[in-house]
């Protein structure tokens, strides 16, 4: 069977193990189904995720125009400490990055590759955990604002990582920690603005995937580069697809890419 689509970032469910969806326009696959069998994906074109049109894709499945102007792709997506909706004051468009910053954000450790700090919108949680592959994750503070998220990520991040290291994620060579020291151990350091909204009483919360397999040494497909690719589906971790012979693939980092996927 022979599914073609634009690649966006899986859907998930939370379940035991979680269960992944690769969503196209008209159809879609359950991706946990695929396991210990054969997958071949060629790439057939693009389609920007904002304008729809057939452009290289620049960066988050954006073409170059839309990611430098449109508000999906503003500085304050990666970077929360620059919202400025609070303020009313706009970046490219001030009723969208109201929508979205002035709505109750989550700080949040995540133990994925090792404990790192994060933010996300609280309608996203566990999503966002799901994305990273994290094993365990647990909030920190609950705030009103992007904003306000932002920079207490900014004073956590000298005392703690807020990066993930993708390979040893997806070898699975990673250790538990006990995220509610960790939280407490942080709090001195969360901005006055945001100490009020800190979480004291919550616990952990876990995460399986559905991995048969871990790569040993993790090979990055590039679509762009290889065009099609066949192997064996042995794991599925955070937003990659893992194959027998080691290769690794990020379907975040590949959206926008038209592809083909044969079964």
């Amino acid at each position: 069977m022979v599914y073609k689509g634009v690649l966006t970032k899986m859907q998930t469910e939370f379940l035991e193990p979680i269960q992944y969806y690769l969503v196209f326009e008209n159809d879609f696959i359950h991706v946990n189904q695929l396991l210990n069998k054969p997958i071949e994906m060629k790439l057939v074109g693009y389609q920007c995720l904002s304008c729809g049109l057939d452009r290289p894709i620049f960066r988050q499945g954006f073409c170059k125009t839309c990611f430098f102007e449109k508000p999906l792709a503003g500085d304050w997506i990666m970077r929360p400490e620059l919202s400025t909706a609070h303020l009313d004051k706009e970046d490219r468009d001030l009723e969208y990055e109201k929508k979205v910053q002035l709505q109750p954000h989550i700080v949040y450790l995540a133990n994925s590759s090792n404990v790192k700090v994060g933010v996300t919108r609280k309608s996203q949680v566990p999503t966002r955990w799901i994305d990273q592959g994290a094993h365990e994750a647990v909030e920190i503070v609950e705030v009103p604002n992007r904003y306000l998220a932002g920079i207490t990520e900014v004073a956590l991040k000298d005392h703690v990582a807020d990066k993930t290291n993708w390979r040893n994620m997806l070898k699975n060579d990673v250790k538990d920690e006990d995220l509610l020291i960790w939280r407490q151990k942080l709090k001195k350091y969360i901005p006055d603005e945001a100490l009020p909204y800190f979480i004291e009483s919550n616990t952990e919360t876990h995460l399986h995937f559905p991995v048969e397999q871990y790569p040993s040494k993790p090979k990055s497909l590039n679509l762009k580069k290889q065009e099609s690719y066949a192997g064996e589906l042995v794991g599925i971790k955070g937003q990659y697809l893992i194959f027998k012979d080691n290769t690794v693939f990020n379907v975040r980092s590949n959206e926008g890419l038209v592809v083909e996927i044969n079964l």
